[in-house]
């Protein structure tokens, strides 16, 4: 019941909002025309203001008092003032709320100061502002606000909410204007009344353009490219229902624009047609019920979980879409480039039919014939199985305790088949049976995700060797698994790293761990997020120790430089070999977590000249990486295969310095893999 009441008040507020905004935006348009002011339609109009104006506060009363319920998790706060006012004093939302309450008060204030006043154009173009900045504030509380009060995630949403308003809140008086013309009226005020409907739907258009872009623009950060969602989860259903509608409010607007509206351009009162008038005002009037009803779902979309972060435990089909994993396959660009030709031919044929005046059948059935065509051409290329776990998100963080846990269950159970790399080196005596996968070389990636592999892994492969594992691996472990095998994806692409950065191009996110260090610090590799560079030094020892000593020597110089050195082991050292260490270096080295971390980042050690594929793999001796403050592996020197490298350190600090030259560029990898 709270959730209907609240669902009520942010729909109440927010359509009595828009209404006078969209209402001051016309009328500050129209006013230059001064007879305009006494006309019955405007007064009416203007009456509203004030009540409208009660609505927005009585409304934005209602959301306080929700989402304090909602907040403490006690149904009777929803009457607590004093839970109110806690909410209101010590929350980032109470903030924002105050603010928009606030400036609705101003709002109404202004309406009383101007409802006895002679009216002037400004009046309108004040309103106009002064009713804009509640809608403005409540943009803060959108999802774009909620994720991070900036002007690149805010404003899209804003002007999104003022666009809708421009248009939805000129309804009201482009009603009152059509019930006008029924009534006898002076000839001049009706030709005005004419002038002033074809005004706004000159300025419907490009407002309408610009409200569809912004809408993709604020749509799209909500998505985050995950387009599968749309048809998965509950916002991708209400945008598609949000969608549908304004399709067909599109159409009503194109049909009023260019076949009902004309007959009130008719200089002669007498020539003008009742039933085109009829038409104009019926659909007219269904288009403002339809926008309230748009208002409801973009309502409903705001409060509703954001389809990126959507978990989809079960997908409902059994195939998926996807350009990525087959655009190299024979064919498929030639089809789908053809196949969006096809559609643009169809939009053409939209527009050519309405110019040459084709009947009503054939203007809808060559360009639906040729739509169909078109995705009858893009689509089967593009269709891939799915599965129902294809979607889901893994539960276990892709960390070096996953990934290290996960290589020892492949040592257990896949090496016999897949070979210790993963190659696929396994013997297969049926012939029959397909080869084991390459899980290394081969790109995985693209075509399966994470929750396919997590497929196979619990219930098999049909037709190969591959067993399901789902009564002998706990969900956890085959997570881990999942984790590794991506790891070992991703370890074959570092072969690419070299000794130094390729410029502005992030490419392979460094897994996270967590340490313990000899002199008692400790942490998370993301905890040097957005501040540190981190210089990660695997070692044997004593092989090392010539190195350590020239890092010693050069460590304030690479802390000037904005980074860190963390030691890792390559094995379990003594007391005495820790002693020792300690006694040449100054900065950490890491004595919990080291084995998983040399576990992990030795699926990173290859490189160009030495791929090294056969048998258990090398393990060198000594390796360095560098991880930007970003979080992204952007070099890598491997002593054993790469020469004298970072032992000049003049090599190591132009790497460092030409990192801290960097914006970002890339968002830091999340902590699943995908």
């Amino acid at each position: 019941m709270i959730e209907i009441l609240a669902t009520f008040a942010r729909w109440a507020q927010l359509a009595a909002n828009l209404i006078v905004f969209g209402s001051f935006v016309f009328l500050a348009i129209i006013s230059s025309y001064k007879p305009v002011f006494t006309t019955e339609w405007v007064i009416r109009l203007e009456k509203t203001f004030p009540w409208l104006t009660v609505i927005i506060i009585a409304g934005l009363l209602g959301i306080l008092a929700t989402t304090t319920s909602a907040a403490t998790g006690i149904p009777a706060d929803v009457w607590n003032f004093n839970a109110w006012l806690e909410i209101v004093q010590q929350t980032r939302i109470g903030h924002i709320w105050a603010a928009r309450e606030s400036l609705a008060i101003l709002l109404l204030v202004y309406m009383l100061i101007i409802r006895h006043s002679p009216r002037v154009r400004w009046h309108y173009s004040i309103g106009a502002i002064v009713a804009a900045l509640p809608l403005i504030a409540g943009s803060l509380v959108s999802h774009s606000g909620a994720e991070e009060i900036s002007f690149e995630s805010i404003a899209p949403y804003a002007l999104h909410i003022l666009l809708a308003g421009m248009w939805f809140g000129a309804l009201p008086a482009f009603l009152l204007i059509i019930h006008s013309q029924r009534q006898k009226s002076d000839p001049a005020m009706r030709r005005a009344n004419a002038s002033f409907l074809e005004q706004f739907s000159t300025i419907a258009l490009p407002v309408m353009l610009l409200l569809i872009l912004t809408g993709i623009v604020a749509g799209d950060r909500m998505i985050a490219g995950q387009y599968h969602t749309l048809v998965a989860t509950a916002y991708g259903w209400l945008l598609n229902a949000k969608l549908a509608v304004l399709a067909g409010i599109l159409w009503i607007a194109y049909r009023a624009r260019y076949r009902w509206l004309p007959v009130f351009s008719q200089k002669d009162e007498h020539s003008e047609n009742p039933q085109a008038i009829a038409h104009l005002r019926k659909w007219v009037r269904i288009e403002f019920f339809m926008a309230l009803a748009l208002v409801l779902l973009a309502t409903l979309l705001a409060n509703t979980l954001p389809a990126k972060h959507a978990i989809i435990e079960h997908w409902p089909y059994p195939f998926r879409f996807s350009i990525d994993a087959t655009w190299d396959e024979k064919n498929v660009p030639e089809l789908v480039w053809l196949g969006i030709a096809l559609l643009a031919v169809a939009i053409i044929t939209v527009w050519a039919g309405a110019l040459v005046e084709w009947g009503r059948k054939t203007r809808i059935l060559v360009p639906g014939l040729l739509t169909v065509i078109a995705l009858a051409i893009i689509l089967p290329p593009i269709t891939i199985q799915a599965y129902p776990e294809t979607y889901q998100k893994p539960s276990v963080p892709f960390d070096a305790v996953s990934i290290s846990n996960g290589s020892r269950s492949f040592a257990e159970h896949c090496v016999n088949c897949h070979g210790p790399q993963g190659k696929g080196t396994g013997v297969v005596t049926d012939p029959d049976e397909k080869d084991p996968t390459d899980l290394l070389t081969e790109p995985h990636t693209a075509r399966h995700t994470v929750g396919n592999i997590f497929h196979w892994i619990s219930d098999g492969i049909p037709g190969t060797q591959m067993p399901g594992y789902s009564a002998s691996l706990s969900e956890e472990d085959r997570w881990d698994l999942v984790n590794f095998l991506h790891a070992l994806s991703r370890g074959f692409d570092a072969r690419l790293l070299g000794s130094m950065i390729l410029p502005e191009m992030p490419a392979v996110a460094a897994p996270v761990f967590n340490y313990s260090a000899h002199d008692h610090s400790s942490g998370n590799l993301k905890d040097f997020r957005l501040q540190k560079n981190v210089l990660l030094v695997l070692f044997s020892w004593p092989q090392s120790k010539e190195r350590f000593f020239q890092l010693a020597a050069s460590y304030e110089r690479i802390q000037s430089l904005n980074t860190e050195i963390l030691a890792v082991p390559i094995r379990a050292l003594t007391d005495e070999e820790l002693q020792d260490i300690a006694e040449i270096v100054p900065f950490p080295i890491v004595t919990e977590g080291w084995s998983e971390i040399k576990d992990t980042y030795w699926l990173y050690r290859r490189v160009r000249v030495v791929p090294d594929l056969s048998g258990k793999g090398m393990f060198p001796g000594h390796m360095e990486f560098i991880t930007d403050r970003f979080g992204y592996l952007r070099a890598r020197w491997v002593a054993q295969f790469e020469g004298y490298g970072w032992q000049n350190l003049s090599a190591l600090t132009l790497q460092l310095t030409q990192l801290n030259q960097e914006d970002e560029v890339m968002p830091p990898p999340g902590e699943h893999a995908h």
